[in-house]
């Protein structure tokens, strides 16, 4: 009986192992920003200051195969310097890393294939913090391991808004769980739901005058889950402002 149970343990724990090696993919990764990750602030996810939007230093530019037109935005990824490939004499072995999604790779064509962030390439432009956790920063280039995992945050899910009198921007910031928006919608004081779409980034559009109503929104994240965060700008709400709805967030 116990040799059974042992068989079944370790045949359960093999094929979980498959999985989990399963998950990681090939990948390559390099630094901007600087020593202190300042210039990577802002980007193309929208997100301005990554400290105010809940990112923080720990952030890495993505590829246009991983970026995905923006849908990646905010998405976390923990990443390992893969020893086994060419260059992998500049791993810091038994290191990783997770970064957060905040900003677009572009493809570089006055270089083959477009360069490290061509299309069809899955590359990871790092903040230089981030990159010295696991390779040697004179490598300039490394390969690595990398997949999706859930992001951690701290406090809720924040609402920074932007537009005109009769349009409505709003980049959706600091979501826990898989990380980044799938749909979203904006209530009023005096409407229904209206449904938003992606604008750039993580910007959401309404075409809709919503000034001097307060605000409540609806969000998918991309794993599937419905959160309402209703009552979250009053409505002397000012355009550039960004509210939150307490701790409010989500875990997948």
């Amino acid at each position: 009986m116990d040799t059974a149970k042992s068989l079944i343990l370790c045949t359960v724990l093999a094929a979980c192992l498959g999985i989990a090696a399963a998950a990681w993919s090939q990948g390559t990764a390099t630094n901007y920003g600087g020593a202190d990750g300042s210039g990577t602030m802002g980007g193309a996810c929208g997100y301005d200051n990554l400290y105010n939007a809940g990112y923080g230093v720990l952030n890495a530019a993505l590829s246009q195969t991983l970026f995905n037109d923006g849908a990646s935005c905010g998405q976390c990824y923990l990443i390992t310097c893969d020893g086994s490939r060419p260059g992998g004499q500049n791993c810091k072995p038994g290191n990783s890393i997770t970064v957060s999604a905040t900003n677009l790779c572009p493809p570089n064509y006055g270089l083959p294939n477009g360069g490290w962030c061509g299309p069809g390439r899955p590359h990871f432009d790092m903040s230089q913090p981030a990159f010295e956790n696991i390779g040697v920063y004179q490598a300039g280039i490394i390969p690595v391991l990398y997949q999706q995992v859930q992001c951690k945050r701290s406090g809720g899910v924040r609402f920074s808004i932007a537009g005109s009198s009769y349009f409505l921007l709003v980049n959706i910031q600091n979501l826990g769980g898989s990380g980044s928006v799938g749909a979203a919608w904006v209530k009023g004081d005096k409407t229904g739901w209206i449904q938003m779409s992606r604008n750039w980034g993580a910007n959401w559009q309404a075409l809709a005058g919503l000034v001097g109503q307060g605000l409540s929104f609806a969000v998918t994240s991309t794993g599937g889950q419905y959160i309402q965060f209703p009552n979250v700008a009053p409505a002397w709400w000012q355009f550039g402002q960004t509210f939150t709805n307490n701790n409010l967030n989500f875990a997948y």
